[in-house]
């Protein structure tokens, strides 16, 4: 059969065969390549050659012309020669190569994420920060997120193989950005734990992680240690300030200064752990960080918070004291809750200064977040008659070394006095000078 250069203008200009007949124009160019026409004058790129298994020459349809290119077309054409030589078949290849490409899909971030979700919020022994991990990942890899006046593209769709280390510092690099270099620290420990699950796991065709080069220091900056506490004009202006907002907000601030406690172990609280009458809080092991129960007693605000939360009843609700979901869901969103909290509590403070004669003008918060109300809490304890110890044990800090092991005493009445020494430091604070006394109803109000 004569062969020609085939071009682009030669396969365009082919005319449709017989009725009931077909006919091939080789290519001079690739051994083998040819353009079939039909009678209806489809024009489609063959190979004709020995393919394994194959006794005589046989022809094979690369793509309908149109839907490739004469170059690609030539270029498949080569490699189909290729794998021939090594006793490949291009059609088990290419059924392989689809069978990749459809794990590859299947193997989606999003999709690997949910199964790591999964994994760490079910079995006898749930990660005690699954539900914040999840949350974080979800809005900040997984979701497409508005960046000023633009979108970054989530990571959700793209095959968990595909992401690269340039995309994971991206997302670090915003964070930073908006003034949350400690969120973007949480984020990659986050992320990176989640691919090491991956790639160990072996199921998702990951072979190693986009995490494993970066180095925090150097993408996020070092992690300094925060020192923020608020004084007492600042812890006055948040409670009044959380009195205004309301549910669930308002009095899971105020419970966080309370009780010193971390913000998870607040927001996640279930009314199964309070015993009211007995004026006891015992956080379960698995929502701790030391992997041990929590006893936390009740001071009198304590109490007054609590009785004052609203409780819901029926057959679709929960026992989560703060949620939006009728208890089904821990409350989240803390950063429009602390920027909420923020609005408040300025022209409070500019207030207070105003009745001080101070210049409101001047008046400012320094920038704090909500662990800080924890360090608030520990710092004042320090300054009652509360040893080091027990306010260490107050705010569930481990004790050291083999004491963790050997001294099983709960230091629970210990615990009950500095609370209340707390709260009665709190309602110092908190009652106005006797030339401007607010009648209060102890501390809720």
């Amino acid at each position: 059969m004569a062969k020609e250069i085939l071009s682009d203008k030669r396969i365009k200009s082919l005319k449709a065969a017989e009725p009931g007949k077909r006919f091939d124009v080789m290519d001079a160019i690739v051994p083998g390549l040819g353009v079939r026409v039909t009678d209806k004058g489809q024009r489609s790129f063959v190979l004709v050659a020995r393919f394994p298994g194959s006794e005589n020459p046989t022809r094979r349809t690369i793509a309908e012309y149109g839907v490739i290119t004469l170059e690609t077309a030539r270029n498949t054409a080569r490699e189909w020669h290729s794998l021939i030589a090594k006793g490949i078949d291009p059609k088990a290849a290419l059924a392989g190569q689809r069978a990749v490409e459809q794990r590859r899909r299947e193997h989606s971030f999003v999709a690997v994420a949910e199964a790591y979700f999964q994994h760490i919020s079910g079995g006898k022994k749930p990660l005690r920060k699954a539900e914040t991990m999840a949350r974080m990942i979800r809005a900040e890899f997984v979701n497409d997120k508005k960046i000023g006046d633009k979108i970054r593209l989530g990571l959700g769709k793209r095959p968990i193989d595909s992401i690269t280390p340039h995309d994971i510092r991206q997302v670090l690099k915003d964070a930073v950005a908006r003034g949350s270099p400690y969120v973007a620290h949480n984020l990659l420990s986050y992320v990176r734990t989640l691919f090491n699950w991956a790639r160990d796991d072996g199921s998702y065709g990951l072979e190693t992680s986009p995490c494993d080069r970066l180095k925090p220091s150097a993408v996020i900056g070092a992690r300094a240690v925060r020192s923020r506490i608020l004084n007492e004009t600042e812890i006055a202006a948040l409670w009044r300030a959380a009195g205004r907002m309301g549910y669930p907000y308002g009095p899971l601030f105020r419970l966080l200064l309370v009780t010193g406690q971390r913000k998870s172990e607040v927001a996640e609280a279930r009314w199964s752990e309070f015993d009211l009458a007995k004026r006891l809080w015992i956080i379960p092991a698995e929502r701790m960080k030391a992997d041990a129960p929590h006893l936390v007693p009740l001071s009198d605000p304590a109490i007054e918070i609590l009785e004052a939360l609203p409780r819901f009843i029926g057959p679709k609700t929960g026992d989560l004291l703060f949620s939006t979901s009728s208890g089904r869901k821990a409350v989240n969103g803390f950063s429009k809750g602390k920027a909420r909290l923020d609005r408040i509590m300025l022209p409070i403070l500019k207030a207070m200064a105003r009745k001080r004669g101070d210049d409101t003008g001047r008046v400012t918060i320094p920038n704090f977040v909500l662990h800080d109300l924890r360090r608030t809490m520990r710092t004042r304890l320090s300054s009652l008659p509360v040893s080091t110890e027990v306010a260490e044990l107050v705010i569930a800090h481990a004790k050291p070394g083999l004491r963790r092991v050997y001294d099983q005493y709960s230091y629970l009445d210990e615990k009950r006095s500095a609370l209340d020494l707390w709260a009665a430091k709190l309602r110092d604070i908190l009652t106005p000078p006797p030339s401007n006394v607010v009648k209060l109803r102890g501390l809720a109000g």
